[in-house]
């Protein structure tokens, strides 16, 4: 018998079918959602990392994340095009970039699993959660290092399926993230396991399955009563490069008030992000405009830009304000999680880069979640954009709201599956918190998410229109709601507790096939 490491012509193979099987993780998200490919995708992974050292297992699992980041954030050439003359160049080589950057934490991942599996040769069912638990660290850190990217979490497999996802009320995506991959790989593991122990492996794999299941659809099938908040949400459908153009402000007031004239009934009227494209509070004249077209007690929920004078010279921030039929600015919300070349340059002075959005300078990070308290409506969080791919960061946890608004700008990705991919993310918010998430979107996806992820409304990417609906009800707080990311580091180990009372029953006679191979 001889160490696998992984060298000559073992690495061609296994690389390729990595890159394959990283690249089919993108047809398990939305708008494909095919949840079959998530064993096919996760299987092949775990195959082969098998008997594979540090070094090679490296690569193998950064090819992975190029094929699972090339083909899953290939949108954002899209806002490149946008001001195609200064930035069209830039969208190859700025989507290869992100995604070789990205892809190194499935490279943590692959690695940590192979070193440990030479330290330590297991096999079977423990294998398989060692690799899971290794892609759950990696995505983890993906999703906190460098202002983090937690986008396309391995757990959004599952957000089309409404039993599914609904064990991220419990453990959040990145517990639903771990589960995912565990039960994805287990076909991967029966098929190196031993003929005696296939068995257990089977039935643990339909006990998952049908855990998964049950434990959801007892979960969404609860009512949550509906509030009696009548909602109107505005998509306006204004192109991002037409947004900022010289004299096509009052041409976008317009069509935003047009729209929000129509005959029915609303509570609170809702437009999305930078939906004003000027410093609303310092324009009198488009304010009283807006203030006509409110009825008596409505309130505006709008994005538009800020802006304050200070010492150190004017600062900028993206918002969203609360104005009711006075004009006057109730309160506000200016987002704290930043977009790293779309609102801030890092390393400004190091890198010759500019900003991809219009403006007079970088956006300033406001304090973070806050809970706004706005006249005749129930307490509101309020994430922009990019803001509502964070698990966990979204809700101020010492003041908990009744629902989220979450105010956003897609037209910078057209019709690309960008959008679809977001709305993703705003529905497991959903689910986490037990509180209902209402999105207005610019050019699409606007939607109304119920506390269980299920979309009660919506308007597609490219529509032009208004939703009218009733604010659906909130939850009580989920386990996840209140303990957060700790609920993963319970879930963790008591998997592997679980593993280790089964070890005790017979020791996994499948460890000799780790590691090592017949010559």
């Amino acid at each position: 018998m001889r160490p696998l490491t992984g060298r000559g012509r073992y690495i061609p193979l296994r690389s390729g079918i990595s890159f394959a099987a990283g690249g089919l993780t993108v047809l398990t998200l939305p708008p494909f959602s095919w949840l079959i490919v998530v064993p096919v995708a996760f299987s092949a992974l775990f195959l082969v990392l098998r008997q594979v050292s540090t070094a090679p297992a490296f690569f193998i699992g950064w090819v992975f994340g190029m094929g699972q980041f090339g083909f899953g954030v290939s949108w954002i050439a899209e806002s490149f095009y946008v001001d195609a003359e200064r930035f069209g160049a830039l969208a190859i080589p700025a989507v290869a970039g992100l995604s070789a950057g990205l892809a190194i934490f499935p490279a943590i991942a692959a690695m940590l699993f192979a070193t440990i599996m030479q330290r330590r040769a297991v096999g079977g069912i423990t294998a398989g959660l060692l690799l899971a638990t290794c892609w759950v660290a990696a995505e983890w850190l993906r999703g906190h290092v460098l202002t983090g990217f937690p986008w396309n979490l391995a757990a959004y497999a599952l957000v089309e399926h409404a039993a599914l996802r609904q064990p991220a009320a419990w453990v959040g995506s990145y517990g639903l993230s771990f589960l995912t991959v565990f039960i994805g790989l287990l076909p991967g593991v029966l098929i190196v396991a031993a003929p005696n122990r296939r068995a257990p492996v089977l039935v643990l794999f339909a006990v998952a399955v049908a855990g998964f299941w049950v434990g959801g659809a007892l979960r969404s099938g609860q009512d949550v009563p509906p509030t009696d908040v009548a909602l109107r949400i505005v998509q306006g459908n204004v192109p991002q490069v037409e947004k900022w153009v010289p004299g096509s402000r009052q041409r976008t007031l317009e069509k935003y008030l047009g729209l929000s004239a129509q005959p029915g009934r609303f509570d609170l009227l809702l437009w999305p992000e930078t939906a004003f494209p000027g410093f609303l509070d310092e324009d009198a004249a488009a304010r009283a405009r807006i203030s006509a077209a409110l009825p008596d007690g409505r309130i505006l929920l709008t994005g538009a830009p800020d802006r304050v004078e200070g010492d150190g010279g004017t600062r900028y921030f993206n918002t969203v304000q609360a104005y009711d039929g006075s004009g006057e600015v109730l309160t506000g919300y200016a987002k704290h999680h930043l977009v790293p070349f779309g609102e801030y340059v890092p390393l400004k002075g190091w890198l010759p880069i500019e900003r991809l959005t219009e403006g007079l300078g970088d956006f300033t990070p406001g304090p973070g979640p806050r809970t706004l308290a706005i006249p005749g409506a129930p307490l509101v969080a309020v994430a922009i954009c990019y803001e509502i791919i964070f698990p966990g960061h979204v809700v101020d946890d010492l003041f908990r709201p009744d629902w989220i608004f979450n105010a956003t700008n897609d037209a910078w990705f057209g019709t690309s599956i960008g959008p679809e991919q977001h709305l993703a993310s705003a529905r497991m918010r959903a689910v986490e918190e037990g509180l209902p998430v209402v999105r207005a979107a610019n050019t699409g996806i606007s939607a109304i998410i119920d506390a269980n992820g299920n979309v009660v409304a919506r308007l597609d990417t490219g529509e032009t229109g208004t939703i009218d609906a009733g604010l659906p009800g909130a939850r009580t707080p989920t386990p996840y709601a209140r303990f957060g990311d700790w609920t993963l580091l319970v879930l963790v180990f008591g998997c592997w507790v679980f593993g280790w009372l089964a070890s005790l029953l017979g020791r996994d006679p499948d460890a000799r096939h780790f590691g090592t191979e017949v010559s």
